[in-house]
């Protein structure tokens, strides 16, 4: 078989594929999301990982026996899994994202009524999950879209949005391979070979300098940074050009080798942080006592 048959083959399966992804793209691919747990069980204090632990025993009593849910890896991944039952889950799509105009003044309380997004069900499934007089179970339904959102939050188009639904809307072609989009190729390709080309393993036990500059911050804080770079780099690499210069992108566009080369390290950072940002918050859930009365984000 020739190399261009090869290839012809291997480009119309991934438009197939594209075809059958579902209108908005809701969350980093699971490979992401997976390593972003692994990385934050590198990283947390044993007793954290012996509560996560326990309160894995509960699954059977979430009722989703179609959805595993034996590992951290499996939590940080399981509430996209709901996805296939809209008539008990729905309620809970919309807080996998707050997406921003990103020509626009940021602004973390907007687009956010009933906490029905995703910087506001960070801190309560946090807050949930801290609260030891509640059942195992409601606690690891707390952990699971605690860890899964972490992640979310990390990946620029879940923030930022140039009228497009965070790239939804962008035909994009990654390399050779044509009639993707922008947003769901942050969520998985660029993300997994972020990943998979790390001259370092990214799952590791990371060092307190390390993990003081990588760690920090809140669900707003993160939000921000996301939102920050979909506006100075995601859309600029995807464009060619600034996207709030008064004119319209195009609804197709590119990514080329170079344009990936330049999106690896800044998708690999933003996984990094998730995973350490994830062991911070679940070593101050899992802390004995309750979680400091902050003011509701």
């Amino acid at each position: 078989m020739g190399h261009r048959t090869i290839r012809n083959r291997f480009l119309t399966l991934l438009a197939a594929l594209a075809a059958l992804l579902p209108a908005q793209a809701m969350a980093w691919g699971d490979y992401a999301h997976r390593t972003t747990a692994s990385i934050a069980l590198a990283n947390v204090k044993p007793e954290t990982r012996a509560a996560i632990a326990r309160l894995l025993k509960a699954a059977p009593e979430l009722g989703v026996p179609d959805c595993e849910l034996a590992s951290l890896e499996d939590a940080a991944s399981w509430p996209d899994c709901l996805r296939s039952d809209y008539w008990r889950w729905g309620y809970t799509f919309a807080w996998h994202y707050r997406t921003a105009p990103v020509c626009e003044a940021y602004d973390p309380r907007a687009n956010c009524s009933g906490q029905n997004c995703i910087l506001a069900q960070i801190e309560r499934n946090e807050r949930i999950l801290a609260d030891e007089s509640l059942p195992a179970n409601v606690r690891l339904e707390a952990l699971t879209f605690l860890v899964h959102f972490i992640g979310d939050v990390h990946m620029p188009l879940h923030s930022g949005d140039h009228g497009d639904r965070g790239g939804n809307d962008n035909t994009t072609a990654y390399g050779i391979a044509p009639g993707l989009n922008l947003h769901w190729i942050w969520d998985g390709p660029l993300a997994e070979r972020a990943i998979t080309s790390s001259p370092t393993p990214l799952v590791r036990r990371y060092s307190a300098a390390e993990r003081a500059e990588l760690g920090g911050g809140t669900s707003a804080d993160w939000g921000r940074e996301s939102w920050e770079t979909a506006r100075d780099f995601v859309y600029p690499n995807a464009f060619d050009r600034a996207p709030c210069d008064g004119e319209e992108l195009p609804d197709e566009t590119a990514l080329t080798q170079e344009d990936i080369e330049r999106a690896i390290p800044i998708s690999r950072r933003r996984v990094t942080q998730a995973g350490i940002r994830m062991a911070e918050y679940l070593d101050k859930a899992f802390a004995p006592g309750p979680l400091a009365n902050e003011e509701a984000r």
